[in-house]
């Protein structure tokens, strides 16, 4: 499964973080999330009801080009319980090394977290797909992935934490893979009414995006 993921993902290189999803909404954020051009999604496991979320919109998105993954996923378990419920690549805040292990080994797509140089390093040395750097508005946002792009030209990096659509293409710029946006788009008051349309405004930016520019910055 890990075969292309990479490629594949770069030429959607958002990621939507799709927190307190209620089951139900499910087939509603899925055709939301493909009118808006967004193509990669995850699904947090430490919420209420996220493994039957994660499995509805899993199934959801079967027959829509969507691709869901989880996150959150801090150990084994939660790694079982997001394979058992249709995740098909997985993010988590921190690195452990036991999850990444064991998703070297079922060729799954693994984005840890990390923060400092050493850690970044280590995750990618782990087998790491790529590296979640997390949180990036508390350590400077696009200009510490900038200097973090002088040691580590080769390890890709998404950025999470603060990346809102008015600075999405200064992350890109300073040499960002990938960005993760969450609460400012998918905010859990509209997800509880079911209130897609304003979800959807939200994210008008990403089909906006300038696909091509944003590979002349690679």
């Amino acid at each position: 499964m890990e075969h292309g993921f990479l490629e594949q993902f770069r030429k959607s290189p958002i990621l939507g973080i799709i927190r307190g999803l209620p089951p139900e909404q499910a087939a509603s954020c899925a055709d939301t999330c493909v009118i808006s051009k967004l193509k990669y999604v995850e699904v947090p496991l430490n919420t209420h009801d996220s493994a039957l979320a994660l499995k509805n919109l899993s199934e959801e998105s079967q027959t829509r080009g969507l691709v869901v993954g989880a996150g959150t996923v801090l150990n084994v378990e939660d790694l079982d319980k997001a394979l058992d419920n249709g995740a098909r690549f997985i993010l988590s805040p921190g690195t452990n090394p036991a999850v990444v292990d064991k998703c070297v080994a079922k060729g799954i797509p693994c984005i840890p977290g990390a923060l400092t140089p050493t850690e970044i390093m280590h995750a990618y040395r782990l087998g790491a797909t790529a590296v979640k750097v997390f949180p990036i508005s508390a350590v400077g946002g696009a200009t510490y992935i900038q200097e973090l792009r002088g040691p580590f030209r080769e390890i890709p990096l998404l950025a999470c934490g603060g990346v809102r659509s008015e600075n999405v293409m200064s992350f890109f710029s300073a040499g960002c893979d990938f960005i993760a946006c969450g609460a400012s788009v998918f905010t859990l008051a509209d997800m509880k009414i079911g209130n897609w349309q304003s979800i959807e405004r939200n994210l008008w930016w990403v089909s906006k995006l300038d696909q091509k520019a944003i590979g002349l910055l690679r």
